[in-house]
């Protein structure tokens, strides 16, 4: 069946799910022409009817989408559905005004929450365990719980935090040295750690994310990673963390490259401190809605505990997390590139990057720095 609109660029139309057909249809006859939906080309649909071919099809559809069809058709004020809203949910792009009428309409959602959900295996149970750890709503929950698929994986966290715990065996084993290793004289040598005098090779400005001082750095590192960044790249995907996740390690080298013009880094805490700072800005803000116990107090917890050989790119990777991070972690399954706040965030960190790039080629010899010599 079809819901039909004539607009300026010509007659359009779109199918709808399968399984949501007319009643005259389920009683064997032919379903109504697209007419009788909206007839007078208006591009809405009434919202009796429309809970009407919700409520009367036969075939399964995903239990989220049934309760948000009913909960759109419910909530506009004038008991219209509009078109494009119809097309977002379908397509699993669920727009900001899309959500507002799902706010409206949450009434009509079912009040069991997932808690209550029975018989379900040791993977569906974490992922309902994620979904109450991560979003804050009931609807999103619900969203979130039926249309996860187990693949793709949440492989970029797991391999970063994988490709860590190598390197840092590689160079224990190679230097013969499992604490404190920055006090090693070849450890500075590695081609991966950030050092001022080798500052023009750019790609030790990220890379470094992968030395460590030592074992406890990087369990708390591995272990916040895990603990925090898998659960987000399941309900965020691995664009949005991985983005958010490389901007605070970015940010992290070049704060300490403008503020401590001799100083090298090594670990991953800038990235760590973006995931985590952005996930406990959520929580905060969302605090009503949010059902884990003691998760404010386990978050501030590992955050103070964490090894802080780096002051300030622990602070820049925070505020990468409370700008970039909030804005991604609040707009779940919508368009980033619709929000005006995400292009200002976007701007802010853009402007960064061009002074921290300036001062990087500039100030060292403008300003007579002393640095140590590179080995």
């Amino acid at each position: 069946m079809w819901v039909q609109r004539s607009g300026p660029k010509g007659p359009w139309s779109l199918p709808l799910p399968a399984g949501l057909t007319h009643p005259q249809a389920l009683a064997g006859g032919p379903p109504p022409p697209p007419q009788q939906l909206d007839p007078e080309n208006t591009g809405f649909i009434g919202a009796d009817t429309f809970t009407g071919l919700v409520h009367s099809h036969e075939l399964p559809l995903d239990p989220a989408k049934l309760d948000m069809l009913v909960a759109l058709a419910q909530s506009n004020e004038r008991g219209q559905v509009c078109y494009q809203e119809l097309v977002d949910l379908i397509s699993s792009k669920r727009s900001s005004s899309f959500k507002r009428a799902i706010a409206n309409g949450q009434r009509a959602l079912p009040r069991d929450g997932l808690l209550d959900e029975p018989g379900l295996g040791v993977y569906k149970r974490f992922v309902r365990y994620v979904a109450y750890e991560i979003l804050p709503r009931e609807v999103d929950r619900h969203w979130y719980f039926y249309r996860h698929r187990s693949c793709p994986p949440p492989v970029f966290m797991a391999s970063v935090t994988l490709a860590q715990i190598i390197v840092f065996l590689c160079y224990g084993a190679r230097l013969n040295k499992w604490v404190l290793q920055t006090y090693h004289p070849e450890y500075m040598k590695s081609p991966l750690v950030y050092h001022p005098g080798h500052r023009a090779r750019a790609w030790r400005f990220l890379t470094y994310m992968f030395m460590h001082v030592g074992l406890e750095q990087l369990g708390f590192n591995a272990l916040l990673q895990l603990m925090i960044g898998v659960p987000l790249e399941m309900v965020h995907g691995l664009l949005r963390i991985s983005l958010l996740y490389l901007a605070g390690v970015l940010a992290g080298s070049l704060t300490v490259s403008i503020t401590d013009m001799r100083a090298p880094v090594v670990g991953g805490s800038g990235g760590v401190y973006a995931l985590c700072s952005a996930h406990l800005a959520n929580v905060v803000m969302n605090w009503a809605g949010m059902r884990c116990p003691y998760k404010l107090l386990r978050m501030v917890l590992a955050l103070v505990c964490s090894p802080q050989p780096s002051f300030m790119a622990h602070l820049a990777g925070a505020v990468v997390g409370v700008s970039m991070g909030l804005t991604i972690l609040r707009s779940y399954e919508e368009r980033l590139r619709d929000q005006c706040g995400w292009w200002v965030v976007l701007l802010a960190y853009g402007t960064f990057l061009l002074f921290a790039i300036f001062w990087n080629v500039f100030a060292y010899d403008l300003l007579g720095a002393h640095i140590p010599p590179p080995p």
